[in-house]
């Protein structure tokens, strides 16, 4: 089972491991990736937090660095000689987007040096996700950091992501190993059960598959109408709150991030579930998936 209680009182430090890329709108680039979000939203919420990944020795990686250190992260920024990561997005009506993504960039190409491998023994709380484990180089850096850190303090959080075609049944099934708490939603949902073969239609059919792998914590949202969130044998479902979408864009690794932050400093689940409802439905109101908190959102989270 998995047991939370050994994390409050502690000094956490959090990561999000990954992909740091510039999610191009029409109106201009800004500065996104699902780990490098993830990691955001939870320093908001009070969890020390980096970004560990690779940017490309260009004008747009050291406008990446810039960014990402004016919004108060840590970074742990690998520079390679390969371009900065970067996704075409065209958000719909309904604030729904479409993504395009840049091949053989640097967060493709992410060295498990050192270094590398010496900060995973210093994190207790890392996201990561499928698409910075598309290229072989990156996608086994990524599981030997998992595995270096702490086994005795350790939440490993495998948000999938899927996009595009860049993942496959090896890459999901070893991301499960190494992780605690699995996070999808309703668009995955389907795919990952024909991928791995799951019997059943319903997310509570895909937390019993993810049972027998020693899964006890599943996070799944289903846009616009609900979430519902799996924690050993408490369980816990939402309606989306109701708002005008400008963008969704980085809306679930804010709600990942809040889910979590709020769990590991002893918040009841229901209290912590209907937070992350409230925060990443303020962020589908914004452009980016980054914004500054309101001060009556901050005053809820505290």
């Amino acid at each position: 089972m998995l047991d939370l209680k050994k994390f409050y009182g502690q000094k956490l430090h959090c990561a999000g491991l990954g992909e740091v890329l510039f999610d191009v709108f029409k109106e201009g680039p800004k500065i996104g990736g699902a780990p490098a979000n993830f990691a955001y939203h939870a320093n908001k919420l009070g969890l020390e937090s980096c970004v560990i990944s690779a940017v490309g020795e260009d004008e747009l990686g050291e406008l990446a660095i810039k960014l990402l250190k004016e919004k108060g992260l840590k970074l742990e920024i690998q520079k390679v000689n390969k371009p900065t990561g970067y996704v075409q997005v065209v958000v719909d009506a309904q604030g729904v987007p479409t993504y395009n993504f840049a091949l053989d960039t640097a967060y493709d190409n992410l060295q498990a040096n050192e270094q590398f491998l010496s900060l995973a023994s210093k994190i207790q709380v890392c996201c990561f996700g499928s698409l910075a484990q598309r290229n072989k180089v990156s996608q086994e850096s990524i599981l030997k950091f998992l595995q270096h850190m702490p086994k005795d303090l350790r939440l490993r959080v495998f948000d999938v992501n899927l996009r595009s075609n860049f993942f496959n049944e090896k890459t999901i099934f070893e991301s499960l190993k190494e992780c605690e708490i699995f996070k999808c939603n309703d668009e995955e949902l389907p795919v990952l059960m024909k991928l791995l073969d799951v019997s059943g239609s319903t997310e509570l059919d895909f937390y019993r598959y993810l049972n027998t792998l020693g899964i006890y914590g599943f996070i799944y949202t289903c846009g616009a109408q609900s979430s519902s969130v799996f924690i050993n044998d408490e369980y816990s479902t939402l309606p989306t709150p109701k708002v005008q979408a400008l963008s969704t864009v980085g809306a679930g690794d804010s709600f990942t991030a809040t889910i979590i932050a709020l769990l590991l400093k002893g918040k009841d689940l229901k209290i912590a579930h209907k937070l992350a409802c409230e925060v990443s439905a303020f962020v589908c109101t914004k452009e980016g998936a980054m914004p500054e908190y309101p001060l009556s959102l901050k005053e809820k989270l505290l």
